[in-house]
């Protein structure tokens, strides 16, 4: 039976505290995940070997959320996006303060910053930034 290099839990803490955020690589077919897991997904091998996984990436697709729940209420509108990390793996996660489709147009580059609230933050890069200053 294959034993993970670490525990959901610590998974899970990563993106709580800041990072750096982990996740897996396929030993044989080299793919990277995001998902916890014990197997990967697209060819089954075992054990998967931990990786850290890119603070950066692209959107690839987002919803924008009006209505939300009773934690997020006092955040809505707020954008729920699908993220392509940079070197591989996909986080969901929301981002505040978004108000237009055009926030979070495929491709808008975007950095995981650690929040107040549970899950995963992104916060957009601003244009034209060395740096990746956020807005």
């Amino acid at each position: 039976m294959s034993t993970p290099p670490h525990s959901v839990s610590e998974f899970l803490r990563a993106y709580e505290s800041g990072g750096p955020l982990r996740g897996f690589r396929c030993p044989r077919c080299r793919v990277v995940t995001a998902t916890w897991g014990l197997a990967c997904s697209r060819c089954g091998a075992r054990p998967l070997e931990e990786a850290t996984l890119s603070d950066r990436g692209r959107i690839v697709a987002g919803t924008i959320v009006v209505v939300a729940s009773d934690e997020f209420v006092n955040d809505a509108p707020y954008a729920y996006v699908l993220v392509e990390l940079d070197g591989g793996g996909r986080l969901s996660g929301w981002m505040p303060n978004v108000h237009t489709d055009e926030e979070i147009a495929p491709g808008t580059p975007v950095q995981f910053t650690p929040g107040y609230k549970p899950g995963v933050q992104f916060a957009r890069i601003a244009p034209g930034s060395a740096e990746g200053t956020l807005r």
